[in-house]
């Protein structure tokens, strides 16, 4: 399954419930859908960079978040559909990060061999410098 990456901005709240019960119904929805939940961050309450009018009113603070995830691709077609419909939803915007873990980790971030490693007349030199 592809590794997706949510960026979600949901209407500003002075409680954590509404937001709390957002993100745990979309982590909801892809887990019973077969993915895989990876890392969900909070980014804070920050003010929009325009005015945006979503579901009748308008907005210009917003509770950012971030989601990553693995999923297939009908999976994400429900998730957005749900994400449209949500009343708590400013702006989304989901991300394919890649489909292997070598689209994903840079090289040799996963302890595999770097291009600074390299074979010289039978010699390895290892270059961290």
């Amino acid at each position: 399954m592809p590794l997706y990456e949510l960026f979600c901005v949901a209407i500003a709240s002075s409680e954590s419930a509404p937001l709390r019960d957002l993100v745990h119904s979309t982590s909801r929805l892809v887990l019973n859908h077969g993915g895989v939940v990876r890392n969900v961050q909070y980014w804070g309450k920050r003010t929009l960079p325009q005015r945006a009018r979503r579901h009748q009113a308008y907005h210009t603070s917003g509770d950012y978040w971030l989601m990553q995830f693995d999923t297939n691709a009908p999976t994400l077609k429900v998730l957005n559909d749900r994400l449209r419909q949500d009343p708590r939803v400013i702006k989304w915007n989901t991300l394919k990060l890649g489909e292997k873990l070598s689209e994903i980790v840079p090289p040799g971030a996963s302890g595999g061999v770097t291009q600074a490693q390299a074979t010289m007349g039978g010699k390895s030199i290892d270059y961290l410098g």
